[in-house]
């Protein structure tokens, strides 16, 4: 490790491998995702530590794409008591929230999961356009963008967790 790590990222670096597993496990419940980055510690930059997670999401399979989306609660329903889920989805308002709920049980019945997309950064009213376009979207085109959906998410907590202060 170089001393251009932070010290989020050398604190992650040191982490014992269940603490450290633990953190991946809080950025995407897929195990497969969270064994291939774990396994490549220590990071010198972040950089390198994103550029894992990006080649870590390209080789999930199917069934670990399913184990991740299953830890993403629906858009519009954060989880309850965590904040990283109200932050992510801050951008749904209030008069969205139903709609996207509704289209979201649509897109269950059609995809067999929930709607992914990453919501930092957008509106409501852009995220109920994309779900209203991809509703309609292949298995395999639909499996392409929860990938890519998936990788910016998980790009976007391990950057925050690694610059977070503990204290």
């Amino acid at each position: 490790m170089t001393s251009s790590a932070s010290p989020g990222l050398a604190r992650f670096n040191e982490a014992a491998d269940r603490a450290a597993a633990e953190l991946l496990h809080d950025v995407c419940a897929s195990r497969a995702w969270g064994a291939a980055v774990a396994a490549g510690r220590p990071y010198a930059r972040l950089d390198d530590l994103l550029a894992a997670s990006d080649a870590a999401v390209v080789a999930l399979t199917a069934a670990d794409l399913g184990e991740a989306m299953a830890g993403h609660p629906p858009i519009g329903r954060p989880t309850q008591g965590d904040p990283a889920s109200a932050r992510e989805q801050g951008g749904v308002g209030d008069a969205e929230r139903d709609e996207l709920l509704r289209l979201n049980l649509d897109y269950q019945d059609a995809h067999g999961h929930v709607f992914l997309i990453c919501a930092t950064g957008r509106t409501g009213a852009q995220m109920l356009a994309a779900l209203r376009e991809r509703i309609g979207n292949d298995p395999d085109t639909e499996r392409e963008i929860v990938r890519t959906e998936l990788g910016r998410i998980n790009r976007i907590r391990l950057t925050r967790r690694t610059e977070e202060d503990p204290a």
